[in-house]
């Protein structure tokens, strides 16, 4: 009898434990200090194996040259402020909510736009061994040339769980980097991504320009505003909500723990599905 209360107790501090996890979240210092040209803050630091976050703002009048090591893959999310980057010989015009990948080159050029302060993420991959054999797969276009594009220009979808008046763009397909792929949720209140789960793959959220949501994880939830980056506990049954006249608007990063879990992303239907 005495075993089977411990047992009884053992589970339910079990279950207790398994549904009162939190959702890690980060608000991004977007105010920079006066006279400071330069601020960098790992965030969400051993969240996700393999995967390092930075954020990054620039008030330089100088342009900083970023170099890459090798064995990672670098994504630049650009959230707000105006520059340039210089990459080989090309030059490209950030905006907010622009997205690059350098590839193949072993650094780049990112400059300030005058009186202005330029925001972004900074997301490294550590390449697997599984993950170099699978690049020589991928189109060489694909892995040698510089990516960029403007979140607006990017292909829509639909999806079962969100709503006719959802706008989803996917802004990073998957065959550029090895297990990684991503995209926009854009919407206006009272709206609402339905629940639903995904243990084959870890994932980040960006909240971009005026998001007010909520996101929920299981039993917990936590207030989801712009220019913050949460964490979704893996395996969770998670969902987003939005009130009325209140807008949600983010970045969805998709981290697959292999490659048979990019078969999720069918879930995802385009215009090229009809």
């Amino acid at each position: 009898m005495k075993n089977l209360i411990i047992s009884s107790l053992f589970f339910a501090a079990l279950v207790t434990s398994v549904y009162s996890q939190e959702i890690p979240i980060v608000y991004l210092q977007t105010q920079l200090q006066e006279n400071t040209q330069q601020y960098t803050s790992a965030i969400l630091e051993n969240e996700i194996q393999g995967i390092y976050v930075e954020h990054v703002a620039l008030t330089s009048k100088n342009g900083i040259v970023d170099s890459f090591k090798d064995g990672y893959k670098t994504i630049f999310l650009f959230v707000k402020g105006k520059g340039t980057v210089v990459a080989a010989d090309s030059i490209y015009d950030i905006i907010p909510e622009t997205i690059l990948l350098p590839q193949a080159l072993k650094n780049i050029t990112i400059n300030t736009a005058k009186n202005d302060t330029l925001q972004y993420l900074r997301i490294s991959s550590k390449l697997t061994a599984q993950d170099l054999l699978d690049l020589n797969d991928f189109p060489d276009a694909n892995t040698q040339n510089v990516y960029y594009a403007k979140f607006i220009d990017c292909k829509s979808y639909t999806e079962p769980i969100k709503s006719p008046n959802t706008v989803s763009r996917t802004i990073l397909p998957n065959k550029y980097i090895p297990r990684i792929a991503m995209g926009t949720v854009q919407t206006t209140g009272p709206d609402r991504v339905g629940n639903h789960e995904h243990p084959m793959l870890e994932q980040l959220f960006l909240g971009l320009t005026d998001n007010n949501s909520v996101v929920y994880a299981d039993e917990a939830q936590v207030n989801f505003p712009e220019y913050s980056v949460l964490h979704i506990p893996l395996g969770s049954s998670h969902a987003v909500s939005v009130e009325k006249d209140e807008v949600m608007y983010y970045v969805w990063m998709d981290f697959f723990r292999d490659k048979k879990g990019e078969e999720w992303l069918k879930t995802h239907n385009t215009d090229d599905d009809k």
